[in-house]
């Protein structure tokens, strides 16, 4: 595979080493103790996540020889070990596949150049509020050599580039409603037009990074180092952490003084895991008929709109952000309560497996792969674990959260029974399914510690890689379909 070309040299083929990289560190903790006049940048944050202690996340690659040469490859790939990362270091299978999909969607040669790449993912971070992701993008779309010109808004974009704002913000809150008419709109635009190809390209970037705001959000991520408002140069203290950690398992605050923990709900867990033996126990004796089955779907689409996202106001975006979007009032709406639904797409007419993974493939070679990969590392991954059980089969939980989203969606899988997903997933849990897939810029650290209080914060994240992959798909699906029907 070849790099597209860029302006920047990257240092891909540098041979640094997380031991290299603590010895960096080391030298400049000297120079910031020495009155020399350099300036040496901190994080503001404690840790690489709001929600996960930062000890939690630092031991990871101290224990873990696999996740510890993943972070080193990427950091000598980017030049840098985003926080992102670090949290998805607790599933190090995964975090290999996401990091090796992302490579090549933005750095491999393909249908759009790479300022174009990273001015699409600013459009879609910027759709859901997440600065995080902007200011990522904005340091890369200028290091690429993007003009600086098209950060002052979407209106100083490229016609070509503006045309996609209808696009971007209906795949962000409402799928569904993507027809064929809105893809011939973008193909037959004269000068403006983009090639199948590229917007199968484009369709891809925007669902990748509307699905990442919702782990940005989900999991707390806090600003890296060299972003805005991710550095500080007030003199060191306790509070600060170091990417040098990762190799030197320095733990900070939680570290020196031990974490306190939230005080968890007896028995939980193991109520959980009693409903999932049941409910195996009525599948080996009895089987509802297609009818009902379209019911109990049916119904829990339409409970599912009734869940309250958050109580707080809409958020406003502020102007450094909604400048790269139109329409900032457009969002996710409780249809129901309009009299409207969500229309339902069923599997059987049109899936990942047996229409949109070819498309994919077809427009945009190998691609399809790497993405089917990811989704199914995300979706069959299992530790076997549930809190401090073992053994435990996960499977009926993981296909519950999956078809639980994508009924939100309105997307239905015919041989699968939506009586479950009540059974399995508690009030809580489907507010912040549903305020992190639909809302995710509500999300709170108290909204992240109501669910599953027993459970491990690598479990919690484990959910979230759920969460973005099925939203992802599921925003792929609609855009697929009517890619497919303006093709015939």
């Amino acid at each position: 595979m070849r790099h597209a070309s860029a302006s920047n040299e990257t240092i891909e083929n540098s041979s640094l080493t997380m031991t290299d990289l603590f010895k960096i560190c080391t030298q400049c903790e000297r120079l910031s103790k020495k009155d020399v006049g350099v300036r040496i940048p901190r994080p503001m944050g404690n840790g690489p996540s709001r929600f996960i202690p930062e000890k939690e996340i630092l031991q990871v690659s101290k224990l873990d020889e696999r996740t510890q040469s993943i972070f080193e490859d990427a950091f000598a790939v980017l030049g840098r070990l985003d926080n992102i990362s670090l949290v998805m270091g607790f599933h190090p299978q995964y975090l290999e596949s996401f990091l090796k999909t992302q490579h090549y969607l933005l750095q491999i040669d393909g249908p759009l150049s790479l300022h174009c790449r990273h001015y699409i993912g600013i459009m879609a971070a910027a759709r859901h509020q997440c600065t995080y992701l902007v200011n990522l993008h904005v340091n890369d779309f200028l290091q690429v050599g993007g003009d600086p010109k098209w950060l002052n808004g979407l209106e100083e974009a490229p016609q070509k580039l503006q045309a996609l704002g209808e696009l971007n913000k209906i795949l962000a809150h409402r799928p569904w409603l993507l027809t064929k008419e809105h893809i011939e709109r973008l193909l037959k635009a004269e000068e403006h037009s983009w090639s199948l190809a590229e917007l199968i390209h484009v369709v891809v970037l925007l669902t990748h990074y509307h699905s990442l705001a919702s782990f940005t959000f989900g999991c707390g991520i806090t600003p890296d180092i060299q972003t805005d408002g991710g550095h500080t140069f007030r003199p060191p203290s306790l509070s600060g952490y170091c990417v040098c950690d990762i190799a030197n398992g320095n733990g900070g605050l939680e570290e020196m003084f031990g974490n306190q923990q939230v005080s968890e709900s007896s028995g939980e867990v193991e109520v959980l895991m009693e409903r999932m033996k049941q409910l195996q126990e009525c599948r080996d004796e009895e089987e509802a008929s297609q009818e009902e089955m379209a019911t109990r779907f049916e119904r829990e689409k339409t409970e599912s709109m009734l869940v309250v996202t958050s109580e707080d106001e809409e958020c406003v975006p502020s102007r450094d952000v909604s400048r790269h979007f139109e329409d900032p009032s457009y969002g996710y709406k409780d249809f129901s309560r309009r009299g409207e639904h969500v229309p339902t797409l069923r599997v059987q007419d049109y899936s990942w497996e047996d229409h949109g993974f070819s498309l994919v493939n077809r427009l945009y070679p190998d691609f399809g792969q790497l993405l089917d990969e990811k989704f199914q590392i995300a979706y069959n991954l299992t530790y076997n674990t549930m809190a401090t059980h073992q053994g435990v089969d996960t499977s009926m939980l993981r296909r519950a959260i999956w078809n639980y989203i994508h009924c939100m969606f309105g997307i239905r899988y015919d041989d699968y029974d939506y009586g479950e997903i009540n059974q399995l997933l508690d009030r809580s849990f489907k507010v912040y399914i549903k305020t992190m897939v639909c809302s995710p810029e509500k999300i709170t650290k108290r909204m992240y510690e109501s669910f599953w209080r027993q459970f491990r914060h690598s479990e919690k994240v484990h959910v979230n890689l759920l969460l973005m992959e099925a939203r992802m798909q599921a925003e792929l699906l609609y855009a697929l379909r009517a890619i497919t029907r303006y093709m015939t």
